[in-house]
Parts: structure tokens; C-alpha cells; sequence
């Protein structure tokens, strides 16, 4: 336990100070699991990669559940229900290679400005937003076809892209410079702040305020979530955790 705990403490001591990356390589259960869970991003290779605190095993013996290791913890359940994977790919060779795209978004510690690369002009000219968007509130859109008209190319990595779709949150660059990117998804819910897309939303926020990437935020929303099922989730302590990030 004395390792767990020194790993712990590294973890947390450098948390906001240099960037941490977990790559799930195969199968990562109990205490180990943890250490990813401290570390800013997660990757995970969908059908090989698996996090859980109590195997299969242990869940039968204690609950009489029958669970594969895949339905338990595999990558696609950490991407779409649990929010512990931030990307999920097919091969290991894609999870590398997204890995370095990350990494061209960040600084090597929080001490130095993020890497700038040659401005590129988004897609599209600023007209086509106005056609993009439709006056009546009451209609839906693809926030994501907004921001590729705004950022540099019109490209953009999102995180988290298969969890708490009501929002969107991405890195990009503007003029060349690495951002952090915030959206409203109006496909969604209406682009309402339930208790998961104030989490994943804060979470981001924290990332971007460490490592100096500045936020661009897209607001299309008619506020939080209501129904019994969020206010007695905690509506109130996960939405004032975003409000918290941003102030």
C-alpha cells in the first residue's frame, strides 16, 4: 500500500503543474485504477483495454452478478456511461498517434505558454454561421459545425466525445494559438447542464486553466436540467462546480 501511496502522492502533486497522460495498455483493476483517475486525461483502446476497481470475479462472489470484464470496464463503458475515458480508439496505433496530437495542444509544464503552429482560416466564411444557426429557438443544430467555422482549419479534438453529449467540450487553436473550447450541444437535451456535462464541463475548465489555454465559450442553453432525478443527484453541488471553474 506504501507504493500506491507514494504513486498517489506524485500524482497529486503534480496535478496542474505538468500535463499527465494515462494509456491503458490492457487490463488495470483495484488500486491501480486510481492513479489514471488523478491523471488529466485517460486513453483507452475499445475491446482492449479495461478499468475497474472490482474484476468480474469478486462482483459474482459478492453481488451473484454475471458481468464480462468488458461490460464491466472495457473502454467503450468508460466512454459512454462512467465519463473515466477521455479518448477511446480502435487500435493502439490510433491511441498513440492521438496521444501526440494532444500533446501538440499543451505546454510540458504550466510554467510556459502552449506550442503555437501556423494560423490556418477556419471553414467557410463568417456568413454561412447566420444559415448554420435558425432563428426560431425552438429548432436544433450541430454546435460542432459552428466551432469548425471558428476555429483554425476547422479543425478540433473533442473530449469526452461519446459522454454528456449536451455539451461539447474541445481543443482547437485561433490564430494559431492552442484554446480550450465550451459549447452548449443544441442536439441534446436542448444543450441544457445536467449533472454529468457539469462535471465533464468544470473538469475542462480546470485542465484549460492549468496549462494556459485560453477558453472559447458557446452558450445555447436554457439553463440547468430540471426533474426530481437531477435534484436529488445533486444538481445544485455538480452545476455550482462549473460556475466555481469559471469564476
Amino acid at each position: 500500500l506504501n507504493g500506491y501511496g507514494e504513486i498517489f502522492r506524485r500524482n497529486t502533486h503534480l496535478s496542474g503543474v505538468v500535463p499527465q497522460i494515462s494509456v491503458i495498455l490492457g487490463p488495470c483493476a483495484g488500486g491501480a485504477v486510481y492513479s489514471p483517475g488523478l491523471t488529466d486525461l485517460i486513453f483507452m483502446v475499445d475491446g482492449l483495454s479495461r478499468m475497474f476497481i472490482t474484476g468480474p470475479q469478486v462482483v459474482r462472489a459478492v453481488t451473484g452478478e454475471e458481468i464480462s470484464p468488458e461490460e464491466l470496464g472495457g473502454g467503450r463503458v468508460h466512454a459512454t456511461r462512467s465519463g473515466v475515458a477521455h479518448f477511446v480508439c480502435g487500435t493502439e496505433e490510433e491511441r498513440l498517434a492521438l496521444v501526440r496530437r494532444v500533446l501538440g495542444y499543451l505546454p510540458s509544464h504550466c510554467g510556459e505558454a502552449p506550442p503555437r503552429a501556423t494560423s490556418v482560416p477556419p471553414l467557410g466564411d463568417g456568413q454561412e454561421l447566420e444559415a448554420l444557426v435558425p432563428a426560431d429557438p425552438k429548432q436544433s443544430y450541430d454546435v460542432k459545425a459552428v466551432i469548425a467555422r471558428l476555429v483554425d482549419g476547422g479543425h478540433f479534438l473533442e473530449v469526452q466525445a461519446e459522454y454528456a453529449t449536451n455539451v461539447v467540450c474541445a481543443l482547437a487553436r485561433l490564430n494559431g494559438h492552442p484554446i480550450g473550447v465550451i459549447a452548449n450541444q443544441p442536439r441534446f437535451l436542448a444543450g441544457c447542464l445536467d449533472i454529468n456535462a457539469s462535471d465533464k464541463a468544470a473538469r475542462f475548465v480546470r485542465f484549460c486553466d492549468a496549462f494556459n489555454l485560453p477558453l472559447l465559450t458557446l452558450v445555447d442553453t436554457t439553463g440547468y436540467l430540471p426533474g426530481k432525478q437531477q435534484e436529488h443527484g445533486g444538481i445544485i453541488r455538480h452545476g455550482a462546480q462549473l460556475l466555481y471553474a469559471y469564476a
